[in-house]
């Protein structure tokens, strides 16, 4: 219905005038959002993550340094909702959910007695002023990369609406105000620049000596030396950035080192689906060239078996080539699938991954036909990547219909009937 209104609005009514009318709305729903929940952010320590990958990751280790603190904390990313023990899928196909939900979570997090809230911060959300009235004690910038250039309008304003989320935690009354970035990273740059009370860098060699394997990563900090149990070169990175926050707010090494140890899985990242098979079954949300080129770079010397069906329809059509050609170049089969078209004709999708291919690839456009044949082709010590999803809740297609689904449910499904049989 609300789709339904503003549609006739925007034909009523100039653009230029509808723009503006959107924009007051949004921001007065969240000062209004705000005020009802009475600032709920005032009261607790809160810590913003940003970045186009790995937000979720970084979110979820975040939290689990917290947690092995001590404290009780409150989390919210594409994930999940969580709330001290209270945990609950995120279902929205959304990172930041309107109508004041933040504003919301965050008292509920503060009636249930949490001190910390971690919390992801998107460019799409922070438009719509999702963010606004939040005051940060701390936020994370992760990394930069082209991702939602149509609905920004271009690479740039992307990334100026990144840089914006982190000038928006001057506007917090906390003190002090902690940034933490890779100096490497262009806008990583810009976010040191920024003139919070602590800004503090990261990066790689920060964690040296380091080795990876396609299990996971040792890695240094501050003189303690742990294992993390994710794969990639990324794994490091991501870690670094929740370890200097960690340090940066008083908590030991010795305390972020055993916290990111005995991290579990964290759902849709890297996901490992073991059920006694003799291959690897990973499940990724990978939705960006450099993202996917991480994740296979993570499985070096193996065969790989790949489903790609990262491009949904609507979005970010300049890289669907890109997509098809990595992994033309990475992996030793590919299968094209359906992911999300939307209003899209799905095989338009696929046939423009398929142009940036070199070799022709199966394509299968049943998403759980296209893992099951995978699954099918594996030999011993192959690794099966299934990539695109992570945990979203639905296959989207035309007129905002909704299929269920989830990547590593129908992985398990079908590795159960596999092992059935044998």
């Amino acid at each position: 219905m609300v789709r339904i209104l503003k549609k006739i609005l925007e034909r009523l009514i100039p653009s230029f005038i509808f723009s503006r009318m959107i924009v007051a709305y949004h921001f007065l729903l969240s000062l209004f959002s705000a005020l009802i929940a009475g600032f709920p952010s005032r009261k607790l320590f809160v810590i913003g993550i940003t970045g186009t990958k790995g937000k979720s990751s970084v979110s979820e280790m975040m939290n689990a340094i917290l947690e092995e603190a001590g404290y009780r904390t409150a989390l919210a990313n594409t994930i999940r909702f969580k709330i001290d023990k209270d945990s609950r899928r995120n279902l929205f196909k959304m990172t930041m959910p309107g109508r004041g939900f933040l504003q919301h979570f965050l008292k509920e997090a503060k009636k249930k007695d949490c001190t910390h809230v971690v919390f992801e911060i998107t460019s799409e959300g922070a438009r719509q002023f999702r963010n606004a009235f939040i005051d940060l004690n701390a936020l994370i910038f992760t990394n930069i990369a082209p991702e939602h250039i149509e609905s920004h309008g271009s690479y740039d304003a992307y990334k100026k609406a990144k840089v914006s989320i982190g000038m928006s935690i001057l506007r917090s009354s906390k003190r002090p105000r902690i940034i933490v970035a890779n100096p490497n990273d262009e806008v990583g740059k810009k976010f040191l620049a920024i003139p919070a009370e602590k800004v503090i860098p990261f990066q790689l060699d920060d964690a040296n000596p380091y080795q990876t394997n396609p299990n996971k990563v040792s890695m240094t900090f501050k003189g303690v030396t742990f294992d993390v149990p994710f794969p990639g070169t990324f794994t490091i990175e991501n870690a670094l950035s929740v370890a200097t926050l960690a340090d940066a707010i008083g908590i030991s090494p010795e305390v972020i080192g055993r916290a990111l140890q005995h991290m579990r899985p964290i759902e849709g990242r890297v996901e490992r689906i073991e059920m006694g098979q003799k291959f690897t079954a990973v499940v990724d949300y990978a939705h960006t060239p450099d993202s996917l080129k991480a994740l296979y770079g993570a499985f070096p010397q193996v065969r790989k078996i790949c489903v790609l069906g990262n491009t949904g329809g609507g979005r970010d059509t300049w890289k669907r080539g890109e997509m098809g050609a990595i992994a033309d170049k990475e992996c030793d089969i590919v299968i094209l699938t359906n992911e999300d078209p939307y209003d899209e004709d799905p095989v338009k999708i696929v046939e423009a991954m398929r142009a940036g291919m070199a070799r022709a690839p199966l394509v299968i456009m049943d998403r759980r036909e296209a893992i099951t044949h995978a699954l099918h082709l594996t030999q011993s010590g192959d690794a099966v990547l299934i990539t695109g999803k992570g945990t979203d809740p639905y296959i989207m297609g035309a007129s905002g219909e909704k299929t269920p689904w989830s990547d590593s449910g129908v992985v398990r499904e079908e590795l159960e009937k596999i092992l059935h049989k044998k």
